[in-house]
């Protein structure tokens, strides 16, 4: 059994969808119901119990879940041992600024546990880079949200977050238990500066061209609303401060965490990263 075929089991074993579990391994679904039936074919047995409701596993599947998550762990361990020998034990992890994100505290914890000999660096970036560095080359993998431009990029979702309005308190919409982009249409908002990514830009303006203070951070964004009684987007699980709330928006889609990294990196020390991510962001 090859180990990439052992993880192609894994992401089926844990999503119980074909589907979603080839948009995991970011391949089309053929391929992957081929390796499976292969795989089942090796084994002797099958895997999956198939039907109009869903995907199961069988006893055989339940068996080799947990022996191919033992020998990939220990694969991975092999490689970033093998990576901390030959002097790559070092990992620039870029990610947007002021975050606070439980997520991501979960997978310190875990990557430090998993691997205590490597180093990360962080990098930290303002809201006009959404990929944290990586275009630009200054970071191995970033933890950041969509959308932005991927080209070149390999771009793996790890949680939807709804927004709302960022509003000061005693702002006439504030009392509303919910709100449209219609609502804010004539309202000044805070924008970014020239040149940011347009898909960014876009998501953040409510997919509309806005006017109104150029911001290029969290607090900057929060300190426009508060002293100039402009409006714009936030997270809605987001503590907005003294002066400031949030309203839920009705029909804005939710900004989606991701984990990002350039096509073609083969580090193992990267691989590790993401693996941990998938499941600390589940948590």
């Amino acid at each position: 059994m090859e180990l990439r075929t052992l993880r192609y089991f894994v992401a089926v074993a844990e999503e119980l969808h074909f589907g979603r579990a080839a948009a995991r391994l970011h391949m089309s679904q053929p391929p992957l119901s081929r390796a499976i039936k292969q795989l089942e074919t090796e084994a002797g047995a099958l895997l999956f119990d198939r039907s109009s409701s869903g995907v199961a596993l069988t006893a055989a599947g339940t068996v080799l879940l947990e022996e191919a998550r033992a020998l990939l762990a220990h694969a991975e361990r092999a490689r970033v041992r093998m990576a901390a020998a030959a002097g790559a034990a070092t990992l620039t992890v870029g990610i947007l600024g002021d975050s606070t994100d439980a997520g991501a505290a979960r997978l310190a914890g875990a990557y430090r546990r998993r691997h205590p000999g490597v180093e990360i660096r962080i990098h930290e970036t303002g809201l006009t880079d959404p990929t944290c560095g990586l275009h630009a080359g200054l970071v191995d993998v970033a933890l950041t949200r969509r959308p932005f431009d991927e080209t070149g990029l390999c771009v793996h979702e790890l949680r939807a977050d709804p927004v709302g309005a960022l509003l000061r308190a005693d702002d006439p919409l504030a009392r509303r238990e919910h709100l449209t982009l219609a609502d804010l249409a004539d309202r000044g908002w805070f924008v970014f500066p020239a040149g940011t990514d347009p898909l960014w830009q876009s998501y953040w303006n409510g997919g509309e061209p806005r006017e109104g203070p150029v911001v290029r951070a969290v607090q900057e964004c929060r300190q426009a609303v508060l002293w100039n009684g402009t409006v714009g987007l936030t997270l809605l699980n987001h503590r907005p401060g003294r002066g400031l709330t949030v309203v839920p928006l009705a029909d804005m889609a939710p900004s989606r965490v991701v984990v990002a990294w350039r096509e073609g990196d083969t580090n193992p020390l990267l691989r590790s990263f993401v693996q941990i991510a998938e499941a600390a962001y589940r948590d």
